[in-house]
């Protein structure tokens, strides 16, 4: 199983449906350490690459609360 930990960043992960809005809009907001660190965070086994889309996808509003960006 692939997991998201220390040795993969938010730029590298490979996003799809629903989640690649979000994670662009990270990175976009030059939040992406700050992503990565919250993540590694709650995280710190690491979580499956399907959990982190969930995240991005589902839980968008969560995440850009926590990184402090302005939602529409």
């Amino acid at each position: 199983m692939e997991t998201f930990n220390e040795n993969t960043t938010l730029v590298n992960f490979d996003a799809w449906s629903g989640a690649i809005e979000t994670k662009n809009d990270i990175i976009n907001a030059n939040k992406s350490e700050e992503f990565d660190q919250l993540i590694d965070d709650l995280y710190p086994e690491g979580l499956s690459e399907t959990q982190l889309n969930d995240i991005l996808w589902f839980e968008s509003d969560w995440v850009y609360e926590a990184l402090g960006m302005k939602t529409e």
